[in-house]
C-alpha cells in the first residue's frame, strides 16, 4: 500500500475532515531515520487498512503545517482522531510501540 503525500492544499480535506483516524509521518527527502520508519509505517498501513489512515508530509515543501504542528524533528508522527491532534512521537518509533499506539487510537484512548 502506497502512503499518500499530503500538502497544505489538501491537508484539511485528506485528514481533518477524515472519518477515520490518521497518523500523519512528517518527514524530509534529506532525514536517514526518515527512510529507516517509511518501511514500518508502509506493514502498518496495509495491517490497519481501512482503520486507520496513513499519510505522508514533507516539511521543507509543506513549512506552514511543519510550523502549526510544531514539528522541529524528523520524522515526527502525528494521530488525528476527528480532526484534532490527540498525540506525537518524535523519531524512529519500534512497531510494536506504534501498534499499541494505534490500537488505543482505534478504542478511543488517543
Amino acid at each position: 500500500m502506497t502512503i499518500a503525500k499530503v500538502s497544505s492544499e489538501n491537508f484539511e480535506e485528506e485528514v481533518l475532515a477524515s472519518e477515520l483516524p490518521v497518523l500523519v509521518d512528517f518527514y524530509a527527502e534529506w532525514c536517514p531515520p526518515c527512510f529507516v520508519i517509511s518501511k514500518t509505517l508502509k506493514e502498518l498501513a496495509e495491517e490497519y487498512e481501512g482503520r486507520v489512515k496513513f499519510v505522508k508530509v514533507d516539511i521543507d515543501e509543506n513549512e506552514e503545517l511543519a510550523e502549526r504542528y510544531d514539528v522541529f524533528s524528523v520524522p515526527t508522527l502525528a494521530f488525528f482522531d476527528k480532526g484534532e491532534l490527540v498525540d506525537g512521537m518524535v523519531g524512529v518509533i519500534p512497531k510494536e510501540v506504534l501498534k499499541k499506539k494505534l490500537d488505543n487510537l482505534l478504542d478511543g484512548k488517543g
